[in-house]
């Protein structure tokens, strides 16, 4: 059996990478979705117009040198100013991104890592992949710890700052007290703090450290430099309030 082939009965599946964004297309190229495994598949390999989203060798369960006791449960991180919408996701291609989303929801069961919650379409609460990153104060350095599955929830309570920027904050911080049971002071002084960490850091420039992903055989696109990562942030800022903006403004939204 073959790295991108699982037994599934009499026949073997050809699992297919398809990212989100390019699911229509495979989908037009016969690709069919298994709803067990949560992937697509070629139902008659080897299908050549699916072959751009032919499954690479499987990523290791764990990355090497990844803590998977790091950053545990459900906390506001917020990542620093200077490093906004510069991430894992935009570092790799997207079908290397899809291997890392396979593998940590498969070895989280499925499940949030924070909550416990699983995936359900009928409230639009999803899994998504989030990166646990460590602040290297001395050597500006901001490295990859840990992948992590979080619900939708989770993650947007994991992102304050974002929250904040799209009018969720206390949808947030609902879903933070709740999870947790932190009382409402509780939920302000871990917020202050949150926010000071933030704003400490969000007052430099932070070279990345991916070595992580390379280490298992990621190749990475050309990072930006330290500089430039801040004033990507700002675009993609301006970009994210122009639509939130444009939503609002449409009836009945």
């Amino acid at each position: 059996m073959t790295t991108n082939e699982t037994k599934t009965g009499p026949r073997a599946r050809a699992w297919l990478d398809v990212p989100f964004s390019e699911k229509d297309q495979a989908k037009a190229h016969g690709a069919r979705w298994d709803p067990a495994a949560k992937r697509w598949f070629d139902p008659r390999p080897p299908t050549p117009g699916l072959q751009p989203w032919a499954a690479l060798p499987d990523v290791p369960d764990l990355l090497p040198g990844e803590d998977r006791s790091f950053g545990s449960g459900l906390f506001v991180d917020m990542i620093p100013r200077t490093c906004w919408f510069t991430n894992v996701r935009t570092c790799v291609s997207p079908q290397d991104w899809e291997r890392l989303r396979q593998m940590v929801f498969a070895r989280a069961g499925h499940r949030c890592e924070a909550c416990g919650a699983i995936e359900d379409r009928a409230v639009r609460r999803w899994l998504e992949a989030h990166e646990r990153w460590s602040y290297d104060d001395r050597t500006g350095t901001q490295t990859l710890r840990r992948l992590i599955c979080l619900c939708s929830p989770c993650h947007l309570t994991t992102h304050l700052g974002h929250a904040n920027v799209t009018g969720r904050a206390d949808e947030a911080l609902t879903h933070l007290r709740r999870v947790t049971g932190m009382s409402d002071q509780q939920v302000s002084r871990h917020v202050d703090e949150a926010g000071r960490l933030w704003t400490e850091r969000s007052a430099r420039t932070w070279h990345l450290d991916l070595r992580m992903l390379t280490a298992a055989g990621v190749t990475l696109r050309r990072p930006e430099a330290p500089a430039q990562r801040s004033r990507t942030a700002d675009r993609s800022l301006d970009r994210t309030r122009a639509a939130d903006q444009s939503t609002a403004a449409r009836p009945g939204g």
